[in-house]
């Protein structure tokens, strides 16, 4: 619970004023990031004695820097609070605990049937460590998950009415084929692979029938040039006028259709 008190600013360098970086702590004990304390010192090279930015503490000989282990990995956890700890905006899961601003969910809890952001979250698992509750991605169809009779969760299917059921409508339906949400899910979703694969055969299938007629129209469609170009040929060396001119305008029409 003690992390829940923990703020940026305790973690802010005096240089900079943003969060530490790879954290020193110097003799006086105040911390800096590395960077930071590594270029004011440099500036003092030139009088060999080195001070606290902050209390102005001298120290001499340059004083070597050593990583805050401590302070790195309470970083850490801060960072992961400051990046979870977004305002909800439109279409956001917003956390039920949060009290004026409210923060976006990250989980939603199936037993306490309530969303949390990240704070909330971690002391709802803090509370219920002893016998954890299960958890999913935060969701904002909580309130569909939930038997509005009994206000319990929807865990059970009734395969007669076709419906989903709490552990107490089971009264209601005690000479039902009933089974597990879960099981009828996994049952459903089996079906639904079994017609997806049948619409992908037929999908090919028409695929394939549409290939063979292409090939089909495109064989008639040289067959009959072929046939022309022969009549053409004959035609040319006709010695017959009229014919030639009589017939010469049905080719030509031919042509045309083929072309276009």
């Amino acid at each position: 619970m003690a992390e829940a008190c923990i703020s940026v600013e305790q973690f802010s360098c005096p240089v900079c004023l943003d969060l530490l970086k790879d954290p020193v702590t110097i003799q006086c004990g105040h911390s800096y990031c590395k960077s930071c304390i590594t270029g004011c010192w440099d500036q003092e090279d030139q009088m060999r004695v080195y001070s606290c930015p902050q209390c102005r503490q001298t120290f001499s000989p340059r004083p070597a820097l050593f990583k805050n282990v401590v302070f790195a990995e309470m970083l850490e956890k801060l960072k992961t609070k400051v990046q979870s700890a977004v305002p909800a905006g439109a279409g956001d899961v917003q956390c039920d605990v949060c009290t004026g601003r409210k923060y976006k969910a990250v989980k939603s809890c199936l037993v306490c049937l309530n969303s949390y952001c990240q704070t909330h979250f971690e002391r709802h698992e803090e509370f219920n460590s002893r016998k954890p509750h299960k958890v999913i991605e935060a969701t904002g169809r909580l309130q569909e998950m939930i038997c509005q009779k009994h206000e319990k969760l929807l865990e059970v299917f009734c395969r007669t009415d076709q419906k989903c059921i709490c552990v107490l409508c089971m009264d209601e339906h005690k000479n039902h084929e009933t089974v597990s949400a879960a099981a009828q899910r996994t049952e459903k979703q089996k079906q639904l692979k079994e017609t997806q694969k049948t619409f992908q055969q037929r999908i090919q299938q028409r695929e394939k029938d549409l290939q063979q007629l292409r090939e089909a129209v495109e064989s008639h469609k040289v067959s009959l040039e072929k046939k022309r170009n022969a009549e053409l040929e004959q035609l040319e060396h006709t010695q017959d006028h009229i014919q030639f001119l009589q017939v010469q305008d049905h080719f030509s029409s031919f042509a045309d259709i083929l072309v276009n």
